[in-house]
């Protein structure tokens, strides 16, 4: 029996996503922003206030970067700092209401786009849908807990 990783099944899928997903993140959005600065928003958006240390280890940049790129967030009005209530000299970083908005709008400039691909699919194909966002969501919580 082959290997995990040697699974053709498993190369299928990842092929699969990676192609969706170079659809899917380059989806346009209300404002220009980055892929970094999307991804920063969105972070913060789902996991809630973050310290710039705790971001370094989700974005995959390196500090100075990140930092540079959270100070031109926090001038846009995307992004802003307050103290962290468990250790007075640290930072938490959090998304301001206009930040939430930019995320909010990308989300449903997504849905709206999606629409458009799952409508052209088959009542069986739509049916399927419900099971493999379940599925992905269980997978995502998977890595995620990997990766801690």
């Amino acid at each position: 029996m082959a290997s995990a990783s040697q699974d053709p099944r498993l190369d299928a899928l990842a092929r699969a996503i990676e192609d969706f997903n170079g659809y899917y993140i380059r989806l346009p959005s209300v404002r220009r922003l980055s892929f970094s600065s999307l991804s920063v928003l969105h972070t913060l958006s789902r996991r809630g206030p973050m310290r710039l240390t705790e971001l370094t280890t989700t974005e995959q940049l390196k500090q100075p970067a990140l930092t540079s790129l959270v100070a031109k967030l926090e001038r846009d009005g995307l992004v802003a700092r307050s103290p962290d209530p468990r250790d007075g000299r640290a930072v938490l970083l959090s998304l301001t209401e206009e930040g939430e908005q930019v995320v909010r709008s990308r989300h449903a400039d997504r849905v709206a786009r999606l629409a458009r691909v799952v409508e052209r699919l088959s009542d069986e194909e739509r049916a399927a849908l419900d099971g493999y966002a379940r599925l992905l969501g269980r997978m995502t919580e998977i890595a995620a807990r990997l990766d801690d």
